[in-house]
């Protein structure tokens, strides 16, 4: 009897907590913005866990981390995951923050303390009543994909305590070693990198014979000889010549421009040009390179010395002195940009790839045209000051939009854009390492683009198709997100030169007719006017008639 009293007893207590339960589910109502409890969270966590055969837990990944497998993982998460998750694995994106339950953080340790096999197992069968998809698919074979998936996840996962404390600690008492000291464990990526531009910016023609690009004899501007030129800068879009007299280098006044193969007088005018310029006498040989470019094209540049670690833009230049990690490597003994926030991740491009003036200015005397004192860790904004834009003035440096009017401005367009402030990097769409890809691009162009604006996706373009969107056949010139996201407007120091903009607006025809700003539909369709244009978009049914008027 007593056993039937307290079986019933426990029947009405249940019923009692369902009753609750469900009057609190219906008072709170079923919404997907709804933050998940403590409760919920760990027990959710439990049973997925629970839920995975104990075979899978304990499998152990065939794929090794390498550059190959971290470039294929990256890949794919940025296809497949970085729509809900972002492109840093947070999970706060629009998609992320509006599931229920949350889109879990991939960088947290309660991601991170799944086994290899506990994660191949949730990415490939999903996870129920989740916005967690499945990736089985009988036309494709996905295992491999997605242990190179896991490999980057883990790749994800942030510096430990100890770690950071090894970084406080290394940037003061490592030294530099040099880019060669890379190669025994990073033989792959040293090789990918010293084929890059950033490898090769300034060589010196005794030890590099081919690096001068014309013949010296058919030079009418100014003459010189080849025993004058310590180094050979650029080879892509120009290239200048430096002598050496002393401890410094001067640019010869002459430049080769590689589009039109022709010999060009070179020098910087002293006033209406680059701001420094009129701080130094109006001769070449009066202006050493040091304080203009060479913290810039080299790694650790002693302005005292006139010294530099090593030329040319090496590893250490991005992941700090390297001494302490070529002796015993960890994470914590060396820098990362990519593991940094988006801002300290992005400086250590910014610095170089942005028109700007120290913030110091003069420093002992002399104006630097790069950040005297910063270096890869450091706050840029300490060092460094981007060149105001003066809206509505079409200046030497931006359009009257504040898009970038002259070279080496990336930076300067990319901080005004929406990707700098939703996180973006410049390495999500650049490996510096190396590809084989036009400006060292991760992926081919529309191929990168749409790995995160793919068509109907949160982050655009809202067309079912990219014709619908860019109103151009697939294949076609007009049909790259670049032409019409990123064009071809800001000079390269030669005529005719020109470099994509990263501010990542579209340019509309009306903006031709009030700024003089070249927009890309009539940059393409040269033969056509901005009221072609205007007129031809006007029928686009998703364009508002007020965007492009």
């Amino acid at each position: 009897m007593k056993i039937w009293r307290a079986i019933f007893f426990a029947g009405c207590g249940i019923a009692g907590l369902s009753i609750l339960g469900l009057a609190l589910l219906i008072g709170r109502g079923f919404r997907a913005t709804s933050m998940p409890t403590s409760f919920e969270r760990v027990l959710a966590r439990r049973v997925r866990n629970l839920a995975i055969p104990l075979r899978e837990r304990i499998a152990k990944s065939p794929v090794t981390e390498s550059s190959e497998s971290l470039r294929k993982g990256r890949e794919e998460f940025l296809a497949r995951c970085s729509v809900c998750h972002g492109v840093d694995g947070s999970g706060k994106t629009e998609m992320g923050l509006n599931l229920y339950p949350r889109v879990p953080d991939l960088r947290a340790p309660a991601t991170q303390r799944l086994s290899d096999g506990e994660l191949h197992y949730i990415i490939e069968n999903g996870v129920s009543l989740t916005g967690m998809p499945a990736w089985r698919n009988a036309q494709r074979e996905s295992s491999g994909a997605i242990w190179n998936l896991v490999v980057f996840i883990r790749s994800l996962r942030p510096l430990t305590q100890i770690e950071f404390a090894q970084q406080a600690t290394t940037g003061s008492s490592a030294h530099y070693a040099g880019s060669q000291a890379c190669e025994k464990c990073h033989a792959q990526i040293y090789d990918r990198w010293k084929r890059t531009p950033m490898a090769n910016v300034v060589r010196d023609p005794r030890t590099h014979p081919e690096a001068i690009i014309p013949q010296l004899e058919s030079n009418t501007v100014a003459k010189f000889a080849k025993e004058q030129v310590a180094f050979v800068y650029g080879s892509i879009w120009k290239q200048r010549y430096f002598t050496k007299v002393g401890d410094d280098y001067f640019p010869l006044p002459v430049q080769w421009d590689v589009g039109t193969q022709k010999w060009l007088p070179y020098m910087v005018p002293s006033h209406g040009g680059d701001w420094w310029a009129e701080f130094y006498p109006p001769d070449n040989m009066q202006r050493p390179t040091g304080p203009t470019c060479d913290g810039c094209h080299s790694v650790d540049y002693d302005i005292h010395s006139k010294q530099v670690a090593e030329w040319n833009v090496g590893c250490e230049a991005c992941h700090g002195p390297g001494s302490e990690h070529v002796a015993q490597p960890t994470r914590g003994n060396i820098l990362n940009p990519g593991r940094m926030d988006s801002i300290a991740g992005n400086d250590t491009c910014i610095r170089c790839h942005s028109q700007g003036r120290p913030v110091a200015s003069p420093i002992e005397g002399r104006y630097y045209d790069w950040p005297v004192g910063y270096r890869v860790g450091l706050r840029l904004q300490d060092f460094w000051k981007l060149e105001d834009c003066a809206p509505g003035q079409t200046t030497f440096l931006y359009f009257p939009d504040c898009t970038a009017h002259k070279n080496r401005m990336q930076g300067n367009d990319f901080a005004q854009s929406v990707m700098y402030e939703h996180g973006i990097m410049c390495s999500s769409c650049h490996d510096v390492h190396g590809t084989e890809n036009r400006a060292q691009l991760r992926a081919p162009g529309n191929q990168l683009c749409l790995e995160c604006h793919g068509p109907t996706s949160p982050n655009g373009p809202h067309a079912a198709t990219l014709e619908e969107h860019t109103h151009h056949r697939a294949g076609s010139p007009g049909s790259e997100c670049a032409a019409c996201h990123m064009p071809k407007i800001e000079t390269e120091g030669v005529p005719g030169a020109y470099v994509h903009a990263h501010t990542f607006r579209f340019i509309t025809p009306a903006m031709t007719d009030q700024f003089q700003i070249p927009n890309p539909c009539t940059t393409c369709h040269a033969e056509k006017s901005t009221a072609w244009a205007k007129e031809a978009m006007s029928h686009w049914p998703e364009w508002s008639p007020w965007k492009i008027r």
